[in-house]
C-alpha cells in the first residue's frame, strides 16, 4: 500500500504543474491526507505560505493538528509549493482572512 501510495505521489506531483497554487494544493491534499480525511476537508485558501483546511468539526480540528507537521510537509512535497503551515478552520471561519489572535482587554464590571 506504501508502495502505491509513493507512485502517486510522483506521478501527481508532475502532473499538477499546470494548475494554480490553490488547484495543486486542492489535488495533493487527497493524497497527504488520504481518501478518507480529504473526502471530509479541503484546501480552502492559500496566502504567503501558509494553506487553510477547511475541516468539518472541533474534533476533526484537533485530530489534524496533532499530525499537522506531516501533513504540512507531504503536502508542501506532493504540491512542489512551499507551505509554511497548516491552519485547520471551521467552515464559518473559512471565508475570513486569518490573521494572530489579538488578545482584547478585559471588560471591566458595572
Amino acid at each position: 500500500m506504501q508502495a502505491m501510495r509513493d507512485i502517486l505521489r510522483t506521478s501527481l506531483a508532475k502532473s499538477l504543474n499546470t494548475l494554480t497554487p490553490l488547484d495543486r494544493l486542492g489535488a495533493a491534499w487527497a493524497v497527504a491526507a488520504g481518501h478518507a480525511t480529504a473526502s471530509r476537508t479541503s484546501v480552502s485558501s492559500f496566502h504567503d505560505g501558509v494553506a487553510t483546511v477547511t475541516v468539518p468539526d472541533t474534533a476533526w480540528q484537533r485530530q489534524l493538528e496533532m499530525i499537522h507537521g506531516q501533513l504540512r510537509g507531504d503536502l508542501a512535497s506532493i504540491s512542489r509549493i512551499p507551505v509554511t503551515d497548516i491552519l485547520f478552520v471551521l467552515p464559518e471561519n473559512a471565508a475570513a482572512p486569518q490573521r494572530p489572535a489579538v488578545p482584547r482587554p478585559a471588560r471591566k464590571k458595572r
